[in-house]
């Protein structure tokens, strides 16, 4: 586990970040045993990111509109989601800091995640093997003890927002891949609403293998492109509050 902490690249680059992942040959190493065949997202359905978007502090005031836009084209994943709430300015100098902290807390904590500092966010990324037995969504036992971590940190720092996302390599059809991303994802959320972390902070999502973050034709790529990503973005009361001078 590393705990980075990432800048903004260019709105350019980020609109470029669209491709997808095709090969029709047999693959090893797969979450899914039922078929052998890697597969592609029907024609008619929007392409995936090569990888995730690497957000930062942006000018006040244009985070929301530019987030805006990214998220409704990108599907409003986690990436639209991490370059939306930026605020820029003092402001988001201030949600930093209290993100750095809080981060610098799962990265001592958390044995099985790779936490990075994205803008004003904090992406946690789960090996979907530590989490999972293969094609199940039943949590293993080291990795709710990872998930009792978040969410003791999640109570500790109120005021924002959790998506948490399932993906999956190519492998297998589209709709089984599908199912299986949105189940991982609801596990993450119901256990940690089992903890105590509030639910309406909480949004889980599946995304099949739309977004890969590596190459689907080879087994390393297919094993990374197999997660749990876990974004921790600030809400409108925190914002407040930080504009007001009232979070240190």
């Amino acid at each position: 586990m590393k705990f980075l902490k990432l800048s903004l690249s260019s709105m350019l680059a980020v609109t470029m970040l669209f491709t997808s992942c095709k090969s029709t040959a047999p693959v090893a190493g797969s979450d899914n045993t039922e078929t052998t065949t890697a597969q592609t997202k029907p024609a008619e359905d929007k392409k995936g990111m090569t990888k995730t978007t690497k957000g930062g502090l942006i000018g006040a005031g244009g985070g929301a509109v530019i987030g805006g836009l990214i998220g409704n084209r990108l599907g409003n994943t986690a990436a639209g989601a991490i370059v939306g709430a930026a605020v820029g300015g003092a402001t988001g100098a201030v949600i930093g800091r209290r993100m750095d902290k809080q981060a610098e807390e799962l990265e001592k904590s958390m044995e099985n995640a790779n936490v990075e500092r994205v803008g004003e966010a904090i992406r946690v990324n789960f090996d979907s093997g530590i989490l999972f037995a293969v094609n199940s969504a039943e949590l293993s036992a080291s990795a709710k003890q990872d998930i009792q971590k978040l969410a003791k940190t999640l109570q500790e720092y109120q005021g924002t927002d959790v998506i948490i996302e399932g993906h999956t390599d190519n492998t297998g059809s589209y709709e089984l891949n599908q199912k299986l991303s949105e189940r991982r994802a609801e596990s993450v959320a119901a256990y940690a609403r089992s903890l105590g972390v509030d639910g309406s902070r909480l949004q889980a999502k599946g995304y099949s293998y739309d977004q890969p973050i590596a190459d689907n034709t080879t087994v390393e790529g297919r094993k990374q492109n197999r997660r749990v990503e876990i974004i921790i973005v600030a809400n409108e009361e925190l914002k407040n509050a930080a504009e007001k001078g009232d979070v240190k």
